[in-house]
């Protein structure tokens, strides 16, 4: 039976990424509902502001600034939040960063750099947060990826190849991890209002992007809704699952209708 986290009041959260967009909304809302934060990410000024607010507010927040591609930096920064709180409760994993663009222009570098940040940054935050919740015997993790995870657009090969990992490492590991009383819930937004999208991603992105695009908070809402009911994955907007059972029984015409609405504007 999957477990529910039912109230995060006194709860000892650990956000990766939670300097802007999903992270921060996330750590407000949390913090919101009595949660006691832990934050990393690479800006200490933003990393600052946000701690600020939620303090202002009447709640807890600790930061540590680390860059979680670098495994060292990411085991040192757990390390230290799970100390200052007492240890940590639920682990979300959501520093991340994309690039619109064709392959063929796509550095190396960069897709090797996203990968890093986007994957193994989740990698070395669960290796330094898992043995503590097996031993309690209790916790939950939490992935965001994408939507671009489970159906890969054009201009996104690494980011959805960043993502395509990350959804394969969360549902494996929530079949090793749930007889030591440990959830996991897989994340997939799809097109999210936030700086996520920056002035290229907008150029680049296409009409049906655009005009599907969501606000974060309803996420939010959704992520925790989804923590509450003990679900293992969700999407959000959850039309787009549809797109998912389209492409299991009719996949050529799902490739037909990516390319057709994906078409790059001119």
């Amino acid at each position: 039976m999957p477990r529910r986290l039912l109230s995060f009041r006194d709860k000892r959260v650990l956000i990766t990424g939670a300097s802007s967009g999903i992270g921060r909304a996330l750590a407000l809302d949390l913090a919101g509902r009595g949660a006691r934060l832990g934050l990393i990410a690479r800006r200490r000024e933003e990393l600052e502001v946000l701690a600020t607010e939620i303090r202002d507010s009447g709640g807890e927040a600790c930061v540590t600034v680390a860059d979680i591609a670098e495994r060292a930096e990411t085991f040192a920064a757990c390390a230290a939040l799970s100390e200052a709180l007492g240890g940590i409760d639920l682990l979300i994993n959501n520093a991340g960063y994309g690039h619109h663009r064709r392959f063929l222009d796509w550095e190396v570098e960069d897709i090797q750099r996203m990968m890093q940040v986007n994957y193994m940054g989740a990698v070395h935050a669960t290796k330094a947060v898992l043995p503590g919740m097996v031993e309690r015997g209790e916790g939950f993790l939490v992935f965001i990826a994408s939507v671009a995870g489970k159906i890969a657009p054009p201009d996104e090969s690494a980011y959805a190849a960043s993502k395509f990992a990350m959804v394969g490492l969360a549902e494996s590991l929530s079949l090793e991890v749930e007889e030591h009383g440990i959830h996991v819930l897989t994340v997939c937004p799809g097109a999210i209002r936030t700086p996520f999208f920056d002035a290229e991603a907008l150029t680049r992105m296409p009409a049906v992007a655009k005009n599907t695009m969501v606000p974060v908070q309803g996420l939010v809402d959704a992520i925790v809704r989804g923590l509450q009911r003990g679900a293992h994955e969700i999407t959000h907007p959850r039309f787009i699952r549809a797109g998912y059972v389209v492409r299991a029984l009719a996949p050529s015409f799902m490739r037909t209708q990516v390319r057709r609405t994906t078409k790059r504007p001119d």
